[in-house]
C-alpha cells in the first residue's frame, strides 16, 4: 500500500464522545498497523479545559476500551499519545483561530508535517459553516503548500434547502475535492463487498436486472430505543437519521451500473445516476408507498420498555417517526418496475442491517414444498452487521422417494477470515482521507439529490394532518401495515435474526 504523506489530524469537538469512542481508537489502530506516516500529529480542539496530559489520560482509557488493539502495551499507547495535543478555544470566536494556526506552525516544525492538515468536525451541525469560515480567515484552507481537507459528520443538512445552503457556504472556503462528507456505513467492509459481489462474479452480474430480480429489501433494524438522544432524535426521526443518508447510499451500490474503472470519480458518477433515477412520489403514492411508525411501551420477556413519547427530552405529543418503510422505484433501463423496499426502525426485535435480493421464481412449480413454505424464490442475503457475510438460499431435494423441495442455505461468514485484519469503518475512512481517496465519501451534489427525494415525504408528514402515524409495540417488527407494502400475496419481509443463517425463527429482544 502506498505510504501516506506526513500530516496532522485536527479534531474540532475533541472532548466529545465520538473522539473518545471512535476517532482516536481508530487512529491508534492505524498507528499499530503501521498506516500512519513517520511525521504525524493529532491536535484536539474544543472549548473544554484540558492540558495535554489530561487529554492523553482520557484518550488512553478510550483506546483501552474501544480500540482493536486494546490489549496493546502501555509503552505503545504512550508512544502514540506523545504526538497527540490539545488546544482549548472558543470555536465561535474568529480571533481564537490564530491560536490554532500558531499551534499547527509549531507542530509542523516539530513533526515535519509538510503543512498537510485534515480538519475533522466532530461538532454540532451549527458549526459546520462557522469553523471553515474562521479557518479560511487564517489561510488554513488554502492549498498553496501541502494539502488541506475537511471531514464533516452527518447530518448534512436538515432538509433540502439547508443542505443546498450548507454546500454553497462550504464551497466559499473549500473546493469540492477538499470536502469529505463521512458516512460510516460506507466504511463497513461488507458494504464495500456489495460492489465486489456484483462485479467480480460472472454468475451474478448477468442476473442483476429486472429480468431476473423480483424485488430488493434493504433493512437497518435497531433493538435499542433513542437512549439519551431524545432531544436530537425528536428533531430528526428515522427518515432523516437513516434513510436519507445510510440506506440510500447502500441502495445506490446495489443498483448502480458497472463503473468503467474503480476510481472515486467513476463510482460517484454511477451512484449519482441512480439518485437522479429515483422516481418521485405523487401525493397518492406517498399515502400508499410510505409508512411511518412510533414504538409504544411493551413488556418483552419480563422487561418493560417505555414508549417513545415517554423517553427523556421527547415531546409528549411527538409525531416523530421511529420506524419508516417505503417502496422505491428506480426509473432506468436496468431496474424499471422492480420495487426496492427500504425499512429502518428502533426497538425492533434485533439489531441487524442487510440487503436481500429476491430472484424471480421459476416459471412453473413442478415440485412440492417440503416445509409448506410460501417462499419459492431464491434469495441472496448480503449481511452488513452483525455476523457479517453472504447467504444464498436455494432449493434442494429432500432425501427419499418423491420430489419434495426444501430451501437450504449456502453461507459464508466474514469471521471465517480469521487470518485477515478487518478495519473498523472509521479506521478505513480516516485512512482513505489521509491518502486523498474520497471514493467512500459523499459528494455534495449526491447529498442534495437524496434530500430532493425525501423532501416530499417530510413535507407530507409535516403538513398533512391525515398522514398516519402507526404505533407498534416495542420488540415487534414495526406496524402490521408494513407487510402490505410488499407486492405479491406470497411475499413478505424477511425477518432476520442476529445469526445470518438462522431464519424461520421469530427473534425477540
Amino acid at each position: 500500500m502506498k505510504k501516506v504523506p506526513n500530516q496532522a489530524l485536527v479534531i474540532f469537538g475533541a472532548s466529545g464522545d465520538l473522539t473518545y469512542r471512535k476517532l482516536i481508537p481508530a487512529v491508534f489502530d492505524l498507528y499499530m498497523n503501521g498506516s500512519t506516516p513517520d511525521g504525524y500529529a493529532v491536535l484536539g480542539v474544543s472549548r473544554s479545559s484540558f492540558t495535554d496530559h489530561e487529554f492523553r489520560k482520557k484518550l488512553k482509557e478510550g483506546i483501552q476500551e474501544f480500540a482493536h488493539y486494546k490489549e496493546a502495551s502501555d509503552a505503545d499507547i504512550d508512544r502514540f499519545l506523545s504526538s497527540v495535543f490539545y488546544l482549548s478555544i472558543d470555536t465561535g470566536k474568529g480571533e481564537e483561530y490564530a491560536r490554532v494556526k500558531e499551534k499547527l506552525d509549531e507542530l509542523n516544525k516539530q513533526f515535519n508535517l509538510e503543512q498537510n492538515y485534515i480538519f475533522y468536525l466532530s461538532t454540532p451541525p451549527a458549526l459546520y459553516t462557522t469553523i471553515p469560515k474562521y479557518l479560511y480567515g487564517q489561510g488554513l484552507t488554502l492549498q498553496q503548500k501541502g494539502f488541506r481537507r475537511i471531514i464533516i459528520e452527518k447530518p448534512f443538512g436538515h432538509d433540502l434547502l439547508s443542505a443546498i445552503n450548507l454546500n454553497q457556504q462550504l464551497l466559499e472556503f473549500f473546493e469540492e475535492e477538499q470536502i469529505y462528507r463521512i458516512d460510516h456505513y460506507l466504511g463497513k467492509e461488507t458494504v464495500q463487498n456489495l460492489m465486489v459481489t456484483r462485479f467480480a462474479n460472472g454468475i451474478y452480474e448477468p442476473l442483476w436486472n429486472r429480468n431476473f430480480i423480483q424485488h430488493v429489501e434493504i433493512t437497518a433494524a435497531e433493538s435499542i430505543g433513542v437512549e439519551d438522544r431524545g432531544g436530537y432524535y425528536d428533531e430528526a426521526g428515522a427518515l432523516r437519521d437513516m434513510i436519507q443518508n445510510h440506506l440510500l447510499q447502500v441502495l445506490s451500490l446495489v443498483a448502480m451500473e458497472p463503473p468503467s474503472k474503480i476510481t472515486a470519480e467513476d463510482i460517484r458518477y454511477e451512484k449519482m445516476k441512480v439518485f437522479r433515477s429515483l422516481r418521485p412520489m405523487s401525493k397518492t403514492e406517498l399515502k400508499k408507498n410510505v409508512i411511518r411508525g412510533q414504538y409504544t411501551d411493551a413488556t418483552v420477556r419480563g422487561k418493560h420498555y417505555n414508549g417513545y413519547r415517554e423517553e427523556p427530552n421527547v415531546a409528549p405529543q411527538s409525531r416523530t417517526e421511529t420506524y419508516a418503510a417505503m417502496k422505491i422505484f428506480i426509473d432506468n433501463w436496468r431496474w424499471q418496475g422492480v420495487p426496492f423496499y427500504v425499512r429502518t426502525g428502533k426497538r425492533l426485535p434485533t439489531q441487524v442491517s442487510e440487503v436481500v435480493i429476491h430472484f424471480r421464481p421459476s416459471p412453473q412449480r413442478l415440485f412440492k414444498s417440503a416445509d409448506n413454505s410460501a417462499h419459492s424464490d431464491n434469495q441472496l442475503i448480503l449481511r452488513i452487521q452483525p455476523d457479517e457475510g453472504i447467504l444464498l438460499k436455494t432449493g434442494m431435494k429432500v432425501p427419499g422417494s418423491g420430489y419434495e423441495v426444501r430451501s437450504v442455505n449456502m453461507d459464508f461468514h466474514y469471521s471465517e477470515l480469521n487470518d485477515h485484519y478487518i478495519p473498523s469503518a472509521y479506521e478505513r475512512l480516516i485512512l482513505d482521507c489521509m491518502g486523498g481517496d474520497n471514493m467512500l465519501y459523499m459528494q455534495g451534489e449526491a447529498a442534495e439529490e437524496t434530500w430532493r427525494f425525501v423532501q416530499p415525504i417530510l413535507d407530507y408528514w409535516e403538513n398533512d394532518n391525515d398522514a398516519p402515524l402507526h404505533g407498534y409495540p416495542s420488540g415487534s417488527w414495526g406496524p402490521d401495515v408494513a407487510d402490505d407494502l410488499i407486492e405479491g400475496k406470497e411475499n413478505t419481509w424477511r425477518y432476520p435474526c442476529k445469526n445470518l443463517a438462522e431464519d424461520g425463527v421469530y427473534c425477540e429482544l
